[in-house]
């Protein structure tokens, strides 16, 4: 499947029913589009199973709750949707993505309670996120934005509006030749890619940011219980921006970017090292088990 994500063949499944992907659309006054009511997941499937599937569905919900809305479907139906359309657009290796949105309505202002709740279901064939990032590691910037405080915006939610400053950091980055940017949070401290969480190597033991004030992501907590597992020291803790030069190893999770490895940060070098790519490829195996 190629070409723009508005013009291909296949099934998109919409507010209960299998609809053609070129009639998946909404009207230009959906509230979503104007005020970024809006929750999602991405999920990867492998041989015909997405990984942790149940988690990101429950996660939907939570998201939901967090900016005031409620998906009238269920977990399970949720469930079964995503695989309905797998099955339709003929897929076993792809990547999910649900999205809840309030949707065109009676209300157009700020408030939008009497609007309509909808979801929709696609899935299509995604390579790696990176590119060839998995190989020789990842570049990165620093973003000029942080992440905001939990006292701002619901940070745990994985809402449309969070990621405003992911796509312009992003597109400065790319603008440098990097693949992606290195977020700071609103204190300072060392928070995330704009879409993957970052762990770090240093004397045979990994330090991770703790997640306060961003999501804390399935891929990234699925890691954190393999390195346990391994008996490898994990410390999930505030990690200053001034400590980057001590790392010797680094890498990013995320379901998109699974495990890649990154190489540079700003002016800071890190090795591909054997705990990354140990780690790595103990997560290829896991997801297709």
């Amino acid at each position: 499947m190629a070409g723009a994500y508005d013009d291909r063949d296949g099934k998109i499944w919409m507010d209960g029913k299998l609809v053609e992907w070129r009639d998946a659309s909404v009207h230009i006054l959906t509230h979503a589009m104007h005020y970024a009511s809006s929750v999602f997941e991405g999920e990867r499937a492998y041989n015909g199973k997405i990984f942790e599937s149940r988690k990101h569905s429950e996660r939907l919900h939570y998201s939901a709750s967090c900016i005031d809305f409620e998906i009238p479907f269920t977990v399970d139906e949720i469930e079964a949707a995503k695989y309905e359309v797998m099955k339709a657009n003929n897929l076993t290796d792809a990547y999910v993505r649900a999205v809840a949105w309030r949707g065109a309505g009676e209300d157009m202002g700020v408030s939008s309670a009497r609007n309509p709740v909808r979801l929709a279901i696609a899935a299509w064939e995604w390579g790696s996120y990176y590119g060839d990032a998995k190989m020789k590691g990842a570049k990165l910037d620093i973003s000029k934005w942080k992440r905001p405080s939990p006292e701002t915006i619901p940070v745990h939610a994985k809402a449309a509006g969070l990621y405003m400053i992911c796509t312009t950091s992003k597109h400065a980055a790319e603008a440098k030749g990097c693949s992606d940017a290195l977020f700071m949070d609103y204190r300072g401290y060392v928070a995330e890619a704009t879409g993957a969480n970052i762990f770090f190597v240093k004397d045979g033991e990994v330090h991770t940011p703790l997640a306060d004030c961003f999501l804390n992501g399935i891929t990234r907590q699925t890691v954190i219980g393999m390195l346990k597992d391994r008996n490898i020291a994990v410390h999930e803790r505030h990690i200053m921006p001034e400590e980057l030069e001590g790392f010797e190893q680094c890498w990013l999770t995320g379901t998109a970017a699974e495990v890649t490895p990154v190489g540079q940060i700003g002016d800071y070098n890190f090795e591909v090292g054997t705990l990354t790519r140990g780690i790595a490829e103990a997560y290829e195996t896991l997801v297709r088990a």
